[in-house]
């Protein structure tokens, strides 16, 4: 019998909705063939599917100016999770659009992470070694090296490193590796045409990706209606095949 693999995220405040969290699962269950749970850590479960199992977010003792921030997720590798064995994070703001078993087939014996994208402006420097934690794999309940890292040092890493992706690819660079370039792309960086052109052209269908991340602007449901934005270069035009993956 195949092992169960557990697709995990993490739910609070008002960006995101219940119809994200339930619109990643339902992805999630077109693409993954093998048995899984789907877990989300919240503290409001309300109007989540029934499918969704609903724990509260396990803290790590974060200061309050960013109790409520990306540096939650180092609470994932508590060794308390009750959740064991090999573990994908998702972000919300992700479409599903292809295959998702390789996602756990990839390198088991490391920590898979997305090579942190960089702006067009920066293709002339070298690309920093930095990890983007939308999608990363651990194996939960064997990962609680991290949370010691952090509690040993908590007032520096918090101090010091900003996005907090930064601080947890520093914790997890021993076992570090970065997903194949082509399974995970970013909306912005390869399915938004640059400026001026993306006023007039269609964002594109990466070929291959099983997984689009909107990272910033704009979110799924933005970029299926068309996103107009404050920024020039933010603007989209609707979007048809981010409808015909996220629903």
């Amino acid at each position: 019998m195949a092992e169960v693999v557990n697709i995990l995220c993490l739910k609070w405040g008002k960006l995101y909705g219940p119809e994200y969290v339930n619109r990643l699962r339902r992805g999630v269950a077109r693409h993954l063939k093998r048995p899984h749970r789907f877990v989300c850590f919240t503290s409001d479960g309300t109007g989540l599917d029934p499918e969704v199992e609903v724990f509260p977010i396990y803290d790590v003792d974060l200061p309050k100016h960013v109790a409520f921030t990306p540096w939650r997720k180092l609470g994932l590798f508590r060794d308390d999770l009750p959740v064991r064995g090999p573990s994908l994070f998702l972000d919300l703001d992700l479409v599903i659009t292809g295959p998702m078993d390789r996602f756990f087939d990839y390198e088991p014996d490391k920590i898979p992470i997305i090579h942190n994208w960089v702006e067009a402006y920066k293709i002339f420097k070298r690309r920093p070694e930095i990890g983007n934690s939308s999608v990363f794999r651990f194996e939960a309940g064997r990962c609680g090296f991290v949370v010691e890292k952090y509690l040993s040092e908590k007032e520096w890493a918090v101090k010091t490193f900003w996005p907090p992706q930064t601080y947890l690819t520093e914790c997890i660079r021993p076992k570090m590796t970065y997903w194949p370039e082509d399974w995970v792309r970013s909306f912005k960086r390869h399915c938004l045409p640059p400026f001026p052109l993306n006023h007039f052209v269609t964002p594109k269908f990466p070929e291959g990706a099983s997984i689009v991340a909107f990272h910033g602007w704009p979110h799924p449901h933005e970029a299926i209606a068309g996103y107009k934005g404050e920024r020039p270069h933010h603007r989209c035009r609707p979007t048809p095949w981010v409808a015909e993956h996220w629903y």
